[in-house]
């Protein structure tokens, strides 16, 4: 399964949407995008999850990796309309606890 990665930005906030798999062969995909917009000095990312069908440890540790690279420059990252199978793995290893989780992502024009 391929995933699919997509940024729409708006000032300081922008939207990563990902379709897919979420896995070690496909995080680094998510991965660049991210790094992309960590260069670009984004402060708040919001990853729309509601269309990732699958989300190993690989693709957990790339939203955490992000994350805390966001906050040690006082940005922030939230996970946007998970699936119920990725919500249920947020909830069995306690990362929705540590994530914001949202039920759906900001509307935003793409660019």
């Amino acid at each position: 399964m391929e995933l699919n990665v997509s940024t729409a930005s708006q000032g300081g906030h922008a939207v990563v949407t990902a379709t897919g798999e979420l896995d070690l062969y496909t995080a680094p995909r998510l991965q660049a995008a991210l790094a992309a917009l960590l260069r670009d000095r984004v402060d708040h990312i919001t990853v729309d999850m509601s269309g990732i069908e699958f989300c190993d440890s690989t693709g957990m540790n790339v939203l955490l990796s992000a994350m805390k690279r966001l906050k040690e420059h006082g940005g922030s990252l939230e996970l946007a309309a998970p699936r119920p199978a990725v919500k249920r793995i947020l909830q069995v290893t306690g990362l929705d606890t540590v994530f914001t989780v949202t039920e759906a992502a900001p509307a935003m024009d793409a660019g």
